[in-house]
């Protein structure tokens, strides 16, 4: 079911972004116990998936590693930084370039970059990235075939989007994780707290917030479950 629904998500949502500047969801990724056949003593019940985000056009994201701290899995920054597009005007389409175009001329035509939206100082804000993110999934439901015979409900949440499907006495809780993958790995930075990861593992803990979460909400820990995985199908 979650499947299916991600799978139905997915054009709504990069239709919803084509002509704007914000990050562009990628194709969905189960993580956890749930999703690798088989379940911790206590599970939480919670199916998480994650959903990796690309930069639009004129936009590159770095991940810059943190100061080693306390913390038993590692955080990242990822800092976001302005990319010529004069060749792609060049060669016809209809992007201006953020680097070599007035302010007047883009406040004109309306193009707000990625640094004025999502992020904080540079880098991409993991809240302001969260509230962005569940707009577009709540503003997306009505345009899923999944919203016909299924009740969705929100949960309240500062990094991620958490929702609770419905169907008669079917219920599912479903946890959707944005986050940045680094290149050329299977290793992605997310959003979620690092208190909320064991040792940086797809093994999780309760979602909610805990009062020792002192990190800023640009520091993106990183998480090892997409390559923990598919080490497992591997072997």
């Amino acid at each position: 079911v979650l499947a299916e629904l991600m799978e139905s998500f997915r054009p709504v949502f990069v239709d919803s972004v084509s002509n704007s500047f914000y990050a562009v969801p990628e194709e969905a990724i189960g993580v956890g116990s749930a999703f690798e056949g088989w379940s911790p003593r206590e599970w939480d019940g919670v199916y998480r998936v994650l959903v990796m985000l690309n930069p639009p056009p004129g936009h590159a994201f770095c991940l810059e590693l943190n100061s080693a701290g306390q913390l038993a899995a590692r955080t990242f920054s990822v800092r976001v930084e302005l990319v010529c597009t004069c060749k792609r005007e060049q060669l016809g389409e209809k992007l201006l370039c953020f680097l070599h175009h007035s302010r007047k001329e883009l406040q004109r035509k309306h193009q707000h970059s990625l640094l004025k939206t999502l992020c904080t100082s540079s880098y991409l804000d993991m809240e302001k990235t969260s509230h962005w993110f569940y707009q577009l999934v709540r503003s997306s439901w009505l345009h899923v075939p999944q919203s016909y015979s299924w009740h969705l409900v929100f949960q309240p949440c500062s990094w991620s989007c958490q929702l609770q499907l419905s169907k008669g006495k079917k219920s599912l809780m479903v946890e959707m994780l944005f986050g940045v993958r680094q290149e050329g790995s299977d290793i992605f930075v997310v959003s979620q707290p690092a208190e909320a990861q064991k040792g940086g593992s797809s093994t999780f803990v309760s979602s909610q917030p805990t009062k020792a979460n002192f990190l800023p909400s640009t520091a993106w820990p990183e998480m090892y479950a997409v390559a923990e995985a598919k080490f497992f199908w591997h072997i």
